[in-house]
């Protein structure tokens, strides 16, 4: 047996494994391209509904203008919008980070789902966006960036899901520079498709409550088939308090989104703290 064999096949007992058959071997390479396909197919199926809701959902687009009229905000009037480096957390098909560096804006997508990073790298290549890049990785699992490396930091709805939502709030805080602020929105409950239709119906009517399902149908898909990881619902109080735990001075704490769903805050890592 070769030492290629031996490597990294030891058992628990500390014998060495067999040799994989070439039958085990070709059956393992076509599920991987199955499996790869399938992610494929699915991330680009994503990515189409994901553009769809972004640009025509209204509670979204509402969120957009919000998130960036905070990062506009945290910019210093001397400063110009291409020296600001930005990251923006759990970036998906990069909808928003081609929003903020079409704006001007230096930023860094980062995924920890490789197939969505690659569709994003795709339509950066597109856009022939020079100012903004993607990552494969987890920020939660540390030294995927050096110690101050940002400006600023954005992450959308992506905590609830998270496996460690603390772990990966105090690597954003980390990576984020001194006097730098950041943005994270979270759901605060769970949306119900049955009864947010129902409540928007009885509120503004049934076409806006139909409109709604642009979003509410995919969401609840989502819901039913993503891996079984929390939800870590958070309301203003709970996020404000996670938050201050990492070590953020908080600035604002507000509901915000479709039906009120989500809260967004707005928060500052302070001159010479850690």
């Amino acid at each position: 047996m070769s030492v290629q064999q031996i490597e990294g096949k030891m058992l628990s007992g500390g014998e060495v494994s067999r040799p994989a058959r070439p039958a085990e071997v070709l059956g393992g390479a076509l599920l991987d391209g199955v499996q790869r396909g399938l992610d494929r197919t699915l991330s680009v199926w994503y990515g189409v509904v994901w553009d769809y809701i972004f640009e025509r959902f209204e509670p979204y687009k509402a969120l957009r203008r919000e998130i960036m009229e905070l990062v506009e905000a945290s910019v210093q009037g001397s400063v110009t919008r291409r020296d600001v480096r930005l990251l923006e957390i759990g970036c998906g098909p990069g909808n928003f980070a081609f929003t903020m560096a079409e704006a001007g804006f230096s930023v860094v997508g980062l995924d920890p789902y490789a197939p969505l990073i690659e569709l994003a790298r795709e339509r950066r290549r597109a856009k022939h966006l020079s100012n903004l890049a993607f990552q494969h990785a987890d920020l939660a699992n540390g030294n995927t960036f050096p110690d101050e490396a940002f400006d600023q930091v954005v992450n959308i709805h992506t905590l609830y899901v998270h496996p460690t939502p603390d772990r990966l709030i105090r690597q954003a805080y980390r990576v984020l520079k001194s006097g730098g602020h950041a943005v994270f929105v979270n759901h605060g409950s769970r949306i119900a498709l049955r009864s947010a239709f129902r409540d928007v119906r009885r509120r503004e009517g049934l076409g806006p409550a139909i409109r709604s399902l642009l979003w509410m149908l995919p969401n609840a898909i989502f819901e039913m088939v993503r891996r079984r990881v929390g939800p870590h619902y958070w309301n203003e109080r709970e996020f404000a308090r996670h938050l201050d735990e990492a070590g953020f001075t908080v600035l604002d704490v507000r509901r915000t989104f479709f039906n009120r769903a989500s809260v967004l805050a707005w928060v500052r890592k302070d001159a010479g703290h850690p």
